[in-house]
């Protein structure tokens, strides 16, 4: 049978940051991935890892001292050469969903959520007639537990969760090939997070033969455990490893020590953290990036690791001694 073409390909996605004093300072360097039609694929990392970065590159939101390379095809348009014209009239809302990382900087601060979502419903999937608008707005508010007695209210007077709800029931309107859901579970209690991470997989899913695609990025690996097909761990704006999500959760478990790392850091596993702190992108060591805070660093870790069998290490772990989950309902001391 023959494979549908990805919904997003990205093929040696690098970022640049001309800074004054520093030259050049790599936040992605080398990205390659695909994401499928009717998957979710979950980019994570440490803060300041790149993954933002990423995701503003595919977009085009990137500041003027920017430069990208690479490719990043959504389906015949690379997004990384398409112009500004292009983007804003026919990829943002309408080819790619954006749940954003800061959700209170995307909504108008001027206009109400219900205005903002009616406007939406009208742009996006065609509704006309005040009856149907206030409907359809009322319908995408409740798909991200927005409450309905806060439509009314502007921006500045929602809290940062409700704010990330708002942005969620936006980027829910419409039939975008590609929902980027930045940080989408930020200031949302445990419970509000698997709502939201199991609408954005119901969203996929309903597509049906109009397959959907989910980029998510994030540093919650709880809710990337409930979403994800697959996993792309990023260290240093480098992808270090990338997997089947029931690989890197379960048996036999991610090979990268970074990747290892993050696990063990979970309170229901060994509850340890990584020594030492991630690199400033501006000054990347030599060779592997992670090595300065790797048990398993030799001399081979001065040459840059290349993405091989899914992982790119010099001695990637071929039997991880993770820590197990702890059982539930169990009391510590």
């Amino acid at each position: 049978m023959t494979q549908p073409p990805p919904v997003l390909s990205v093929r040696g996605l690098s970022v640049r940051f001309r800074v004054p004093d520093q030259g050049r300072v790599a936040a992605v360097t080398d990205a390659h991935f695909d994401v499928a039609p009717g998957e979710c694929l979950a980019l994570i990392g440490e803060s300041g890892c790149g993954k933002s970065v990423l995701a503003s590159a595919l977009l085009g939101l990137l500041p003027a001292n920017a430069q990208t390379a690479g490719h990043a095809l959504l389906g015949d348009l690379d997004l990384l050469t398409a112009d500004e014209r292009t983007l804003a009239r026919t990829v943002r809302g309408r080819r790619i969903g954006l749940i954003p990382q800061s959700p209170a900087a995307h909504l108008t601060p001027v206009r109400t959520i219900r205005s903002q979502m009616e406007e939406t419903v009208a742009a996006l999937a065609g509704a006309r007639g005040r009856t149907a608008l206030r409907t359809a707005a009322e319908k995408a508010a409740a798909r991200a537990a927005f409450p309905a007695d806060h439509l009314d209210r502007y921006p500045h007077e929602l809290s940062g969760g409700l704010a990330q709800r708002a942005a969620t029931a936006l980027a829910l309107i419409g039939d975008a090939p590609l929902l980027l859901a930045d940080e989408p579970t930020t200031g949302l209690d445990r419970d509000l997070v698997d709502h939201t991470v199991d609408e954005l997989r119901r969203h996929v899913d309903a597509a049906g033969d109009h397959a959907r695609a989910l980029l998510v990025i994030t540093h919650d690996l709880a809710a990337a455990e409930r979403i994800a097909d697959r996993v792309a761990v990023m260290y240093a704006g480098r992808i270090v490893e990338l997997t089947e999500a029931d690989t890197f959760f379960g048996t036999p478990g991610p090979r990268h020590p970074y990747s290892r790392g993050l696990l063990n850091a979970l309170p229901d596993r060994a509850f340890t953290p990584i020594p030492g702190m991630p690199p400033e992108l501006g000054a990347l060591p030599d060779g592997c990036a992670f090595a300065p805070r790797c048990d398993r660093a030799t001399t081979a870790c001065t040459a840059l690791p290349p993405l091989t069998d899914s992982v790119a290490c010099h001695h990637p772990v071929q039997a991880p001694a993770l820590a197990p989950a702890a059982p539930e309902n169990v009391v510590h001391a």
